[in-house]
Formats: C-alpha cells, sequence, structure tokens
C-alpha cells in the first residue's frame, strides 16, 4: 500500500471517529439533555406556588408500588392523544411528577393508566382488588398480592394501607391546584395556538377521571330505544361481580364493600336516576362512574337493570296510613331525604354517601321495611326501632314508596 493511500485510510478512520463521537454528543445533548432542560423550564413557569408532597406513609407506598412491579402493568402518564383523554382525563403536565424520582411512569398499559386515580375508587374497592382482583374485574390479568394481608381482603397489612394511599395521591397535586393553578398553567404556557397544547385543558382536571365519582354533576340522559340484549351482556361483564347475575346484591365482590352493593331486583329506577349514577357514579360507594362507555351502551346497561326489577307488589295502603306516615316522616327524615323525597335535605352536604332520592328510587315494601328496622351498614342512615313504634315504620315505609315517580307514575301523593 503507497503511503498516500495509507495517509488517506487513517484520515478517513480519524474523520468517521470524530464523526461517531459527535454524534452521540449530539444525541445525548438533543435527546436527553435539551429536553430536559425544556420540561425543568416548563415545570418552573406552569408549576402552583406550593405542590404537596408524599407523606411518610405514602412514601412507603410508592416503595412498595415501585418493588411489586406496578410500574409494568401500569402507566402514570396521559398522552395528548383523543382516545387517552376519553378514557383517563386531562393529559399530564410535567409539574404533576416533579418530585416522582425516579419516576414510575411506565411503558405499558396491560392495565389502566392510573394518573387520575385519586378518588375514583374506595379504600375496601382497592384492597380487594389488591387481594382478588378477579373477584372484580373477571377477564383481569392481574396477580394477587395476597401477602401484603392476613388472609382475607379487610384485614390489611400496614404495607397494603401504604399502597393504597400512595394511590390515592396520584392526581392530587394537579386537582389541589384547582381553577386557579389550571389558569396559572394556561397562561404560563403561552401557546394560544398549539391545538395539542390545549388538549391539556380539554377537560376538567378537578375530578376529571372519567371514573371517578362527581356528585351534582350534569350528566346526560340515556335513551329509551336501547338494546336490551346488549345490555344484559354488559351487566354480565363489568356489573354483576358486584351486584350478582340476577341483581341481588350478591356477586362475589359483595361481601367485601362497605355499603354492600344496591339489591337492584328490590328496586325500581327511573331512567333519570340510572342516567345519573351510570354518569357520575355513587361517592362514598364502590360504584364507580362509567362516563368512558359509549352513550348507547350506557343506555343499555339502564335498560337491562330496569329488566332487573322483581319487587313483589304490596296492598295499597289506606289514606290514614298515608297521612300518618306523612307526618312521621316530616319529623324524623326530611333533614337527610329532604321536604319532596329527593334527597337533598338540610345535612346532605354532611354525608359521605348521598341518601335515597325517592321519587326516583323505590324499593320494595320489604327492603324499605328492613332498611328502618335495621339500618344500611357504611351509610349514615340507622336503624330507627328505637325510636319509632312498628306501626309508624309501617306507614313512613308505605309512604316514601309512594313518593316515587316516573313517565308512568307522575302523582302527588297525600299529605
Amino acid at each position: 500500500m503507497s503511503v498516500g493511500a495509507g495517509r488517506a485510510l487513517r484520515m478517513a478512520y480519524l474523520v468517521a471517529g470524530v464523526a461517531g463521537i459527535g454524534f452521540f454528543l449530539m444525541s445525548v445533548v438533543l435527546l436527553g439533555y435539551w429536553p430536559g432542560r425544556v420540561l425543568e423550564d416548563q415545570t418552573r413557569r406552569m408549576s402552583p406556588e406550593m405542590t404537596l408532597g408524599l407523606s411518610i406513609s405514602e412514601q412507603r407506598g410508592r416503595d412498595v408500588y415501585a418493588r411489586e412491579g406496578c410500574a409494568y402493568c401500569h402507566t402514570q402518564q396521559i398522552r395528548y392523544l383523543d382516545a387517552d383523554v376519553a378514557r383517563f382525563g386531562a393529559p399530564t403536565l410535567a409539574w404533576e411528577t416533579q418530585f416522582d424520582y425516579p419516576h414510575l411512569w411506565g411503558t405499558r398499559r396491560i392495565g389502566p393508566d392510573l394518573s387520575r386515580a385519586t378518588g375514583t375508587r374506595t379504600a375496601d374497592w382497592h384492597f380487594l382488588h389488591l387481594y382478588s382482583p378477579r373477584a372484580l374485574v373477571p377477564d383481569s390479568v392481574m396477580p394477587a398480592y395476597r401477602s401484603l394481608f392476613d388472609g382475607a381482603p379487610d384485614r390489611p397489612r400496614q404495607e397494603a394501607r401504604d399502597l393504597v394511599a400512595y394511590l390515592e395521591t396520584l392526581g392530587r397535586a394537579r386537582e389541589l391546584a384547582g381553577p386557579e393553578g389550571e389558569a396559572h398553567a394556561r397562561e404560563a404556557c403561552n401557546c394560544p395556538d398549539d391545538h395539542v397544547a390545549h388538549m391539556a385543558w380539554s377537560v376538567t382536571p378537578v375530578n376529571g377521571s372519567p371514573a371517578r365519582p362527581r356528585p351534582g354533576g350534569k350528566y346526560p340522559p340515556l335513551s329509551a330505544a336501547a338494546d336490551l340484549e346488549r345490555g344484559k351482556a354488559l351487566f354480565a361483564a363489568h356489573c354483576a361481580t358486584c351486584h350478582g347475575a340476577t341483581g341481588r346484591g350478591d356477586g362475589p365482590a359483595a361481601a367485601a364493600l362497605t355499603p354492600r352493593p344496591a339489591n337492584l331486583a328490590e328496586h325500581r329506577y327511573s331512567s333519570d336516576r340510572l342516567s345519573e349514577v351510570l354518569w357520575n357514579g355513587s361517592a362514598g360507594t364502590a360504584m364507580s362512574a362509567w362516563r368512558d362507555h359509549r352513550m348507547d351502551d350506557l343506555a343499555a346497561m339502564a335498560a337491562a337493570v330496569q329488566a332487573l326489577s322483581a319487587a313483589a307488589p304490596s296492598d295499597p295502603p289506606s289514606k290514614e296510613m298515608l297521612a300518618r306516615g306523612a307526618r312521621v316522616y316530616e319529623a324524623n327524615c326530611i333533614q337527610c331525604h329532604g321536604v319532596n323525597g329527593d334527597g337533598r335535605g338540610t345535612a346532605v352536604a354532611e354525608l359521605v354517601v348521598a341518601p335515597t332520592d325517592f321519587r326516583r328510587q323505590q324499593a320494595s315494601l320489604t327492603a324499605s321495611l328492613r332498611a328502618l328496622r335495621e339500618g344500611m351498614i357504611g351509610t349514615r342512615m340507622a336503624l330507627w326501632t328505637d325510636r319509632l313504634s312498628a306501626d309508624e315504620i309501617l306507614a313512613v315505609a308505605h309512604y316514601v314508596r309512594r313518593l316515587y315517580q316516573d313517565a308512568s307514575t307522575a302523582t302527588e301523593p297525600p299529605r
């Protein structure tokens, strides 16, 4: 090989080596350093002045979450995609995870995203789901974490309590920021023409998860023209684990939940009531919202629930009994259930589980008597046998049933 050819080859090696090192450094800058600086700047500008960190228990729960590999199947980052927003809520902003180090964002969604997990489920639901996932979700592939319990879902060890406490922090920071925090972040974003960036505010982050119960929230009315057979299939897939195959509140998950799932078979529900519950859930219970489902599927589920009603007819009460029941109701029940039985009494703001709306929900006489005689565990509905006589209990049970109104029973009960 000539001297010139050798020199050219060495120069080629040198150029290739320098180019390779340069490309590597450029990659580090463009893919690591520069995006990190952009996110740090975005976090500084858009973050509220003060954000709440993790308590000691919540930090321990985060360690359990990492140790058990929860991030292998669950993400903690909602992307700027319409499908993500529809299912999980507002896209994740950089400042929400500023204390998350090392991050637990995850890369796969074998299970649902958990970015908006706070407030979506009750603690007993989480404990049962950790102890026996398929008792709540029949098709779940999530393993059971029974080592976190002392033999039963209602006997969680401290690690299980810590883990649930950590899950309740996911999405909490942005919720606590409130409307003021949203306005500050939007202003700091300074991106009026960026459609993708504005997806972060396309839904309200407060109660933003489609699964989170939203007490008193607006809801669309469901169509009365529904596919009953489709509804029965959806009920079997999503509802029977709690409410039971026949709607009697005896599903495999029922015993571990407080309050217990409603016995749908011994109730009548108006279409308006079912529209509200399916869209907004029921706060204080394991009944989450189903806003991520299609409207025609929700209408089908409502039709299936109405078809479950098997309440036996009762003998009509006399006018005297109804008048007596009205007096008992006015003296003892209006504080919670409201003057008109709409569940909007003066004490409602102090109650975790909303009182029954008798105008849109009617229990069988047997169920009404049982509630009065035994109370309802997990709610503020106490037993009344120590304050009312047997005749008064029977009279008020008949009276509250007469408050029910739907399209076919628009009559005002006697006073």
